[in-house]
């Protein structure tokens, strides 16, 4: 098991904790990180980009002007895409982007996601902000101490005063636990977790 240093809010070294392997040494593979990734993203995509084709539009089917004689191009009603207010054609029409992991591989990439952060020295485990309320000056002083500026942060609980007072400074995310998720955790270059997320963490992994 790595052992790593629980810091508190002045950045001072107040206890060990332990992490199992399990799920703080697994292996990385960037495959199955990136296939998850892939799948976050596609999911996001709202697929609502939608135009009317020929037979969506409202309008006579009469025909402009006869066929011949005019000189100017055969038109057969004013739902053709080449007028100002016809069809469109091949233009985009309502889809679902989502697609399905397997949950074993998404649970696995998470484990490797939190692995990745260990081995790149990138994890810091924190006793608390020490927030009396909200003050955003307060928990950016925490940050600056702690020489963090892109971070994601892991609660186990709703905590107001740090969701306030941590809303304003670009770069950083406060999450519960059971949001973590692998995009937030390779998107951000640190990984904050208090103490008392590493139980939900773990408890959430171990099965």
């Amino acid at each position: 098991m790595a052992v790593v240093n629980v810091l508190n809010h002045k950045a001072e070294k107040v206890s060990q904790v332990e992490l199992t392997d399990d799920i703080f040494g697994v292996p990385i593979k960037p495959e199955i990180l990136h296939q998850i990734v892939t799948m976050q993203l596609a999911t996001k995509r709202a697929g609502t980009a939608s135009v009317k084709n020929r037979s969506d539009i409202r309008g006579s089917t009469r025909k402009l002007f006869r066929q011949k004689g005019t000189g100017r191009a055969r038109r057969g009603s004013v739902k053709a895409p080449l007028l100002r207010g016809g069809g469109v054609v091949f233009g985009p029409h309502p889809k679902d982007w989502g697609h399905k992991v397997p949950k074993k591989v998404r649970k696995m990439g998470l484990k490797m996601a939190l692995s990745s952060k260990l081995f790149d020295n990138e994890l810091v485990v924190l006793e608390g902000f020490g927030l009396g309320g909200v003050k955003t000056s307060d928990f950016a002083r925490t940050m600056q101490t702690l020489d963090v500026e892109n971070a994601l942060i892991v609660v186990d609980q709703v905590d107001t005063n740090l969701d306030l007072s941590s809303r304003n400074i670009q770069g950083v995310k406060v999450l519960m636990v059971a949001g973590l998720n692998v995009y937030d955790i390779l998107k951000y270059k640190h990984l904050i977790l208090l103490t008392s997320s590493l139980e939900g963490i773990e408890r959430r992994l171990a099965a």
